[in-house]
């Protein structure tokens, strides 16, 4: 079983909410046309000046969408969170 990883992509400022919603799609996007074998996206607010929007990918997948998107940051995905 691989490993999945959380990729995320902070924003901040007062439209950090839009932009990280906006973000998501533009991953969906990639996801498709990249024929990724996960289709996990989402995005959070953490409070009104902070968003994240985030995609997980298999271990396998991880360099080469993290050198094509680069991230902010990563995290190893648990599936009970």
């Amino acid at each position: 079983m691989s490993r999945k990883i959380k990729l995320i992509w902070d924003f901040r400022g007062p439209a950090a909410a839009k932009t990280a919603e906006h973000h998501e799609i533009h991953l969906k996007e990639y996801i498709t046309m990249e024929k990724l074998p996960l289709n996990i996206t989402g995005f959070k607010i953490i409070n009104d000046m902070h968003a994240i929007a985030f995609m997980v990918v298999t271990d396998e997948n991880m360099i080469v969408v993290r050198d094509a998107l680069k991230p902010h940051r990563g995290e190893v995905y648990s599936d009970n969170l």
